[in-house]
């Protein structure tokens, strides 16, 4: 039997394009086409696996072969196939019972809702099938959060696996089943539909026209693998699937209730990304994405300013540029701020709140948003929220309101001053206003605000306490250097410089044994013996740590010692066995 050859060739989250056969030059790529019974010959050429059940055994035999090359060596044959029994899959009502008769094999894995709670293969660690076949999906799809409990548990459970959803995924839906990890689809919903009169497009059911052929639906199919294939690599799924989703009040409850089920520690969120990265949140449940919620939460429990502007808050409107400093409202805002001793926050949707120290980072520097001016009442109880929980935990003792939020009311025991009164945030009057309330209560309060580097270095700290949860490598650092690419200098050498179009420090070599003793970064374990070269494989691996995002620098160590740091590539989920790359070699010691 040869293995079926997949490497990781884009990722977004759970949503992954694998490229199948040959790793160097794959034949083919997911999201991809199983042809079952029933199709017509012109629909092979799309498809990449053939899929028959055998009904006259008991229980019924099931085959699945590549209809292309999909193999991980060159000298192997051209098809690879799967021959296995179906076994028996009892109704998701029926949970609570065991059939003890588990579907397929160590290879080709069929699973149920039931067979999740009873199957013992799944406790088999070493358990790594090519395919996995969640076979009461539709029937699921139908018992509220149960589908997005049962896929979510086997795309982190298999990470290396194809997981097929058979009977479930149509144009209408493919986004939003791949945004959630499934990654092989079939006609049926589309057959069906046609069967009817309707075509599934991409933005759900029509009626046929007249002039459209019966296997229009092949092209939907199409067109759709290609949407999703080029919004993984963009980085832009999230809104395919939040266009997608509106043609079907169920999807709308699936993308809700996976969005929900995501707002924990464990989600595959970013933590760098690139420059040219955007998060564009046009819809309303753009505010649902687990993203949001994170910022959210982070800004509230773990956000601390520097200790110089710790006693004044000072809340300012966001711009459309980004990051806001370079936007001319802010040019001018700074002309009237002539301290540094407030903490200036920026009041914003969806996010909430952006402290100036992470203007940069991701995702308040790329994020963009429709501005009307207005407010919902969801939108202003989630900053009345936050404002709320960051002045208790911080200790603020005064509010300088320039936002318009008209916190007055929210904070009977603390004064606010509205430096606005009514106008907008840029008219003269409200500047003038503004500059002079900062100065007489930096004044009152005797705060002592250092200025140039020493603030920058403040701002720094609370940045990576922010990102790292600690700032102690910044003990005794320097700041030289040009703008914007600061150099951080300890003991005469670079150790990091900052770059703000990444919105992260660019760490040194010389700079990983202080990263190490003061226990900044990650840590993950290689095997015993292994002669490192490469980049990060889980092949290679022996621990890594939990939570680990996309864009983490990750110190590596063999046999406890320091060896060089890698740059994730895959969000912790993948580690457990991803087939692709997990992280780029960075720095190596030695």
């Amino acid at each position: 039997m040869r293995a079926l050859g997949r490497t990781v060739l884009a990722r977004n989250r759970h949503a992954r394009i694998l490229g199948l056969g040959d790793r160097r030059s794959p034949s083919s790529e997911t999201p991809a086409m199983v042809m079952i019974e029933g199709d017509p010959e012109s629909f092979r050429p799309l498809c990449v696996f053939h899929f028959e059940r055998d009904a006259s055994k008991s229980p019924a035999h099931l085959s699945m072969k590549t209809l292309n090359t999909a193999y991980d060596v060159s000298d192997a044959p051209s098809i690879i196939q799967w021959e296995v029994d179906e076994g028996l899959h009892l109704p998701p009502s029926l949970n609570d019972a065991d059939s003890g008769r588990s579907g397929g094999d160590s290879e080709f894995l069929l699973l149920s809702w039931q067979s999740l709670h009873h199957d013992s293969r799944l406790a088999n660690s070493d358990l790594r099938p090519d395919i996995v076949v969640l076979v009461d999906a539709p029937q699921l799809s139908s018992s509220g959060a149960d589908l997005i409990i049962a896929i979510r548990t086997l795309r982190e459970r298999f990470p290396a696996a194809l997981l097929w959803t058979p009977g479930l995924g149509g144009p209408d839906n493919a986004a939003l089943l791949a945004w959630m990890g499934v990654d092989l689809f079939d006609s049926s919903r589309s057959r069906f539909a046609a069967s009817h009169g309707h075509l599934l497009t991409m933005l759900g059911p029509r009626p046929f026209h007249e002039s459209e052929s019966e296997d229009r639906w092949m092209k939907e199919w199409t067109d759709v693998s290609h949407s999703i294939r080029s919004a993984i690599r963009s980085g832009t799924l999230r809104e395919l699937v939040e266009m997608q989703v509106l043609n079907s009040a169920s999807s709308v409850e699936h993308l809700r209730r996976f969005d929900a089920l995501l707002r924990d520690d464990a989600a595959p969120l970013d933590r760098f990304v690139s420059p040219t990265r955007k998060f564009r949140f046009n819809a309303v449940t753009s505010r649902q994405d687990p993203l949001v919620h994170d910022w959210r939460r982070r800004v509230s429990e773990d956000y601390t300013p520097p200790a110089h502007s710790s006693r004044i808050l000072l809340l300012l409107p966001c711009s459309e540029r980004k990051p806001y400093r370079e936007s001319q409202s802010h040019r001018r805002f700074a002309r009237h701020i002539q301290s540094n001793g407030v903490d200036q926050v920026m009041v914003t949707s969806p996010l909430g709140l952006v402290p100036r120290a992470l203007e940069d980072i991701w995702p308040a520097a790329h994020y963009d948003i429709p501005v009307t001016g207005d407010w919902d009442l969801d939108e202003l109880e989630m900053i009345h929220s936050m404002v709320s929980q960051l002045v208790e935990r911080v200790g603020y003792e005064m509010i300088i309101d320039h936002s318009g939020m008209n916190l007055q009311s929210r904070f009977p025991n603390l004064d606010v001053i509205d430096t606005r009164q009514g106008r907008t945030a840029g008219n003269p009057e409200s500047l003038e206003y503004l500059e002079s309330t900062i100065n007489k209560l930096v004044s009152e309060f005797e705060i002592r605000a250092p200025k140039g580097h020493r603030h920058r270095i403040e701002c720094y700290r609370s940045l990576s306490r922010f990102q790292y949860g600690t700032d102690a490598w910044l003990e005794d650092v320097r700041i030289e250097g040009r703008p914007p690419k600061w150099r951080l200098q300890k003991n005469g050498a670079q150790i990091a410089q900052w770059h703000p179009d990444a919105g992260r420090f660019a760490f040194s070599k010389s700079a990983l044994p202080i990263l190490h003793d003061t226990k900044t970064l990650p840590e993950i374990e290689i095997k015993s013996g292994i002669d490192w070269r490469g980049d990060i494989f889980s092949t290679i691996l022996s621990t890594y740590p939990k939570g680990i995002r996309v864009g983490d620098d990750l110190l590596v160590m063999q046999d406890g010692n320091l060896i060089g740091s890698a740059r994730a590539t895959a969000p912790c989920w993948e580690w457990m066995g991803s087939p692709g790359r997990l992280a780029r070699s960075h720095h190596r010691l030695g």
